[in-house]
């Protein structure tokens, strides 16, 4: 079964708005079988939008569609689909229930006229009732293709989604299992590693794909297949990821289903009674904000500090004036002491810091931009290791996070 996401909005083609909508219905459809064929954003034009649903049904067994069925005059998918399906609108009671409950319980006062033509509905329409909004979501068909409107609002969308949509996609369609495993691995780029399991890429079965996805730092490697069969499409992955563990065994840090980085560290200090500490100076938080991003982490991550300034490097990790003057703010000895200092400061057994010119300009450092100091504090003892991440600030910050948390599971895994 082929699915298309048709997102309409001015707001998301001028760029005020991110698209997080066709994310979230992608990987929900591809959890049940349904693989999306393309995503298409249009204006809130009705020629456009019904060029789009045309389109649409040429190519696509299902097509949903998200945005454009507000109470305001801006809002004109549902006379867009009644034109589509030579339709026209009437009004459903329950939808008209709803939007009474609605503002009686949480608005507080009566709704307004215009909110009232939410229960307004093409005739042919199955009505998708939404219990945290007005709009309700519409499920239309147009020959052999499904054609599902949902409101533009997250939260609104995927309580529709998972309430109405997919229970009734997989009551009503036979689907193939997609199953995806994908491996993390840190430390080496997408060239290096394809040429490690080139020999190994090159025998994957015709029924298993490969995807190589790099970020700044690391590359996932992400194998797919699908089949009628559920259990012989898992032991089919599962077989081909044994085979090619043993070949990146230096890079391999877990799998993405399992969690990130930062969630695997987590889960090996955890199950050792290990705690950790960070100061960030280049990283900005940035670490920090990783590792708490998760529930739990209060388990193993004591705190940490974000000495930016230099002053606030003596001040409050007291990281020696005669140090830093010695060997610049930006060297492995201030980076060790920063590391040293928060270890101490918190009490745990491990502390990560950072301090490095993340540009665009060095200012009076005596390095060049992209250099950035890495430090471990462990109960064996402390290290630093000095990179080169570039000149472009933002990716300077992402690859000393990402380089620091890979250093650090080393670490760990040493003690």
């Amino acid at each position: 079964m082929q699915a298309e996401i048709i997102t309409i909005g001015d707001e998301i083609l001028i760029g005020q708005i991110v698209d997080t909508n066709s994310a979230y219905i992608s990987k929900e459809l591809n959890k049940i079988g349904i693989s999306v064929y393309q995503i298409t954003s249009v204006q809130d034009e009705h020629t456009h939008i019904l060029t789009a649903l045309s389109e649409a049904n040429n190519r696509s067994d299902l097509v949903i569609v998200t945005g454009g069925l507000g109470p305001t005059k801006d809002d004109i998918t549902k006379q867009t689909f009644c034109d589509f399906f030579e339709d026209h609108l009437v009004e459903n009671q329950e939808v008209l229930k709803i939007i009474h409950e609605l503002f009686r319980r949480v608005v507080k006062q009566p709704p307004l006229p215009s909110n009232l033509t939410q229960a307004l509905v093409p005739s042919k329409a199955e009505v998708l009732p939404n219990s945290f909004g007005t709009a309700p979501g519409l499920w239309m068909q147009q020959d052999k293709t499904v054609f599902i409107s949902l409101p533009g609002v997250p939260y609104e969308m995927k309580a529709l989604m998972q309430e109405e949509v997919l229970p009734k996609l997989q009551e009503r369609f036979q689907r193939p299992y997609i199953y995806h495993k994908t491996i993390l691995t840190y430390g080496m780029g997408e060239s290096a590693i394809a040429e490690l399991i080139k020999d190994w890429e090159t025998a994957l079965p015709t029924n298993i794909k490969l995807a190589y996805l790099p970020n700044l730092g690391r590359v996932r490697l992400r194998l797919s297949s699908r089949g009628p069969n559920k259990k012989e499409v898992i032991k089919g992955v599962e077989n081909q990821i044994k085979t090619v563990l043993p070949l990146i065994e230096s890079v391999f840090v877990g799998f993405e289903e399992e969690g990130h980085l930062e969630v695997i560290i987590g889960e090996l200090l955890s199950k050792r009674k290990q705690t950790l500490s960070i100061a960030e100076s280049c990283t900005g938080g940035q670490i920090a904000e990783l590792i708490t991003a998760k529930s739990g982490a209060s388990a193993f991550f004591k705190g940490s500090v974000t000495t930016y300034a230099t002053q606030t490097k003596i001040d409050v990790l007291n990281v020696s004036e005669a140090l830093i003057n010695e060997h610049t703010v930006v060297s492995a000895q201030v980076a060790e002491a920063m590391a040293s200092q928060v270890q101490k400061l918190f009490k745990t057994e491990f502390a990560i810091s950072t301090t490095g010119i993340a540009g665009p300009t060095k200012g009076d450092a005596l390095d060049e931009v992209g250099t950035v100091f890495i430090a471990i504090a462990s109960p064996n003892g402390l290290f630093s290791e000095k990179f080169n991440f570039g000149n472009n600030r933002k990716k300077v910050i992402e690859r000393a996070t990402n380089k620091a948390l890979e250093l650090l599971r080393k670490e760990i895994l040493k003690n």
